[in-house]
């Protein structure tokens, strides 16, 4: 979502002013949630939606008229029939959207999209801030944990309260819509077989950063593996000689087998990973769980495991395994803990 900032700047480059529109709470059945973007300038919508249909219409109407107002405003749209601002659709719902006015010449706007480009080259998690109310209103900033804010000084507690992928916060008189628009974390596979060849390219697809940890040379190709960041030939007895695993950090274990799979689970529980996954078998789970529990490590511990990976979905194949895989990280992406 780092894109939203290149597409900015395009504009500001060009001399051209903008709106963004941010949906920062939606309800019931809208048709985009929490996280939508789109940008709109004299030319009309230039990045993103906020949903199609009546909604956008509306929204890019009002967008054009806020460019000439040079004003940002938040603005609350009802999804049902005959209400107040009743838009025709049949989804139900409502929408709140934050409209802000991008001034080519503000420089801050450069400054945090250049900022936004920066921490995600340099593998820093990127928040994105929006003043819903307060003394910032209508405003926007960019913070990265190393890098610190661009923009606004954002108040410390709402940084502390920036606990899962977006949200709200309040401090000091002011409501904050904050979204992680890049996550420092990778996904680290440790095996590179069928199931892991299948994975990497649509994970890469949905912005995951993959790297391939395998101990077998025939399976330790880049070739295989189009899109990955990394493939690290290992030793699986000693993973903290190749790898540093955080807490934003996803794992996927799919290795030659059961050993294998156990001497890794053992060494990841240690790690403060947000999500592990482990493919095979319920039979096999209960196997590897006995000797997992024989080593010391309890029913908590264990309870961060998922196994079966992936959401039941009846897959079968290696690649109907890699989508139901990487569906299921992309909804534990959504509630992550930074």
């Amino acid at each position: 979502m780092a894109k939203l900032f290149d597409a900015l700047e395009e504009q500001i480059v060009n001399g051209q002013s903008a709106v963004l529109l941010s949906i920062y709470k939606s309800t019931g059945s809208a048709p985009r949630g929490a996280g939508a973007h789109m940008l709109v300038t004299e030319a009309g919508r230039v990045f993103g939606t906020v949903g199609g249909g009546a909604v956008e219409y509306e929204s890019e109407l009002f967008a054009h008229r806020l460019l000439k107002e040079k004003k940002s405003v938040c603005e609350h749209y009802r999804l049902a029939p005959n209400d107040v601002r009743d838009l025709g659709m049949v989804c139900g719902g409502d929408v709140d959207i934050s409209f802000i006015y991008v001034d080519a010449d503000e420089k801050r706007w450069q400054e945090m999209a250049e900022g936004c480009r920066a921490m995600e080259a340099a593998g820093e998690s990127v928040w994105l801030l929006i003043g819903l109310n307060g003394i910032h209103e209508g405003e926007a900033a960019v913070y990265g944990k190393k890098t610190g804010q661009i923009g606004w000084k954002i108040p410390e507690t709402v940084i502390e309260e920036m606990r899962t992928a977006f949200g709200t916060v309040e401090a000091d008189g002011t409501t904050y819509y904050y979204e992680r628009l890049h996550s420092s974390g990778k996904v680290y596979i440790f095996g590179g077989g069928h199931v892991a060849q299948a994975l990497v390219p649509i994970l890469t697809s949905v912005d995951f950063s993959c790297v391939i940890l395998e101990n077998r040379e025939e399976f330790c190709r880049p070739e295989l593996f189009p899109g990955a960041e990394d493939v690290r030939m290992i030793e699986n007895w000693y993973l903290g000689d190749y790898v540093s695993i955080g807490e934003e950090d996803y794992v996927c274990v799919m290795t030659r087998g059961h050993k294998d799979d156990t001497i890794v689970q053992e060494q990841i529980l240690r790690t403060p990973a947000a999500y592990i996954g482990v493919i095979g078998s319920r039979r096999k789970k209960a196997s590897v769980f006995r000797v997992l529990k024989e080593d010391g490590f309890t029913d908590r511990d264990l309870e961060r495991i998922t196994t079966p990976i992936g959401l039941e979905i009846g897959a079968e194949t290696p690649a109907e395994i890699a989508i139901s895989i990487a569906a299921q990280m992309i909804e534990v992406r959504a509630k992550v803990r930074k």
